[in-house]
């Protein structure tokens, strides 16, 4: 099965730059995740938006390359059964002529 989560969107204090660690930012969070489907075996994409906005919203991340990480950690916790993940997470306010981001594909070795 592959779960798809486009545009979820909160904000929250993310990068280096000293306004950034004042003042929340918006930020767009897209997730593709793969996973074997059982009856017993399921992820929950509600619970899977919730996981990402809390762990972001509470870490306060420097880098965008440490939320891709700890958002992926976070939720491979929960579903420790899932195969892979795209993770993308943009900022899409932080230039005045641009959306900015990075992506990453992780995968489940131990699954």
């Amino acid at each position: 099965m592959i779960i798809r989560i486009k545009k979820l969107t909160f904000d929250a204090i993310v990068g280096i730059l000293p306004h950034e660690r004042e003042m929340a930012q918006g930020v767009c969070v897209d997730a593709k995740i793969t996973y074997d489907f059982t009856k017993t075996q399921f992820i929950d994409y509600a619970h899977v938006c919730q996981l990402i906005e809390e762990d972001m919203k509470k870490k306060h991340y420097l880098l965008l390359e440490e939320a891709l990480k700890g958002v992926y950690e976070a939720i491979l916790d929960a579903y420790p059964f899932l195969q892979s993940m795209r993770l993308k997470i943009f900022k899409p306010t932080i230039l005045p002529n641009a959306i900015v981001g990075l992506c990453h594909t992780f995968f489940n070795h131990k699954n």
